[in-house]
């Protein structure tokens, strides 16, 4: 991504924004609220417009359309409502659209149910592939919506709180199933995380935006933890030793 900028109703929220993510890296935005990280990743997904440029591949995104930018990336946002009583299965299969050659009510074939049930699986819902959405725990419906972005088969996976609403297990469990994921030829992580001690344990790089721009970036290995402070502004080294034990 280089020199991007993007807002809504004529507002900046991002100003020349750039980076690049390597494949098998897991890049994780951390920042103040109101800074542009959940804006960042919409103009990704190609969900607002935006100027500069992102490329996938060294290819320029923006020709691509909706469909064809869905089989190079996938969006996992926020819980958000529940307003179709479909089954698990059935949401999960709503990530295949973008491999049906049709359009979204042709019929899907054995394949795209073998691959669902396999991202069921890898998320630990194949036992209720079966049950109503609507009647599953904040945790769950999580889940659900990443398996639906995993059945999408993308190469980039943007993921918005990926961890809202999940306990502590099932918080490990993603991220391990990530770090896997990231392996395979090609593939990307990019995060959005409020929780900046899960962020600071599970990247390979940070970005850090702060008023429109990038703060800072590169190696979380490698990151001064006082540009951590900085950016919230706040002694957030001070409360992590205090309150929780970390960073000692």
């Amino acid at each position: 991504m280089e020199n991007l900028v993007c807002g809504y109703d004529g507002v900046r929220v991002l100003n020349g924004v750039s980076f690049a993510a390597a494949p098998h890296e897991k890049l994780f935005v951390i920042g103040p609220n109101g800074c542009g990280k959940t804006t960042l990743l919409r103009a990704l997904a190609g969900l607002i417009p935006y100027s500069g440029s992102v490329r996938v591949d060294g290819a320029d995104a923006a020709p691509l359309s909706r469909k064809q930018r869905s089989q190079k990336i996938a969006l996992l946002t926020q819980l958000a409502t529940v307003t179709f009583s479909y089954s698990v299965l059935e949401t999960v299969l709503q990530g295949r659209y973008a491999h049906l050659q049709d359009g979204f009510f042709k019929s899907h074939r054995p394949s795209d149910r073998n691959a669902a049930l396999s991202c069921l699986e890898a998320t630990g819902l194949s036992d209720l592939k079966d049950k109503n959405i609507r009647e599953l725990s904040g945790g769950q419906l999580q889940r659900v919506f990443l398996a639906r972005a995993l059945a999408q088969e993308p190469q980039i996976i943007l993921l918005d709180e990926p961890t809202n609403h999940l306990d502590f297990r099932y918080q490990l469990e993603l991220m391990s199933y990530l770090d896997s994921w990231v392996r395979q030829p090609g593939r990307i992580v990019i995060g959005v995380m409020h929780d900046i001690n899960l962020a600071l344990s599970s990247a390979d790089r940070l970005l850090i935006l702060k008023n429109g721009g990038v703060f800072a970036q590169g190696k979380t290995s490698e990151l001064d933890l006082a540009l951590i402070d900085q950016t919230f502004d706040a002694d957030v080294r001070a409360y992590m030793v205090r309150s929780l034990g970390q960073w000692t």
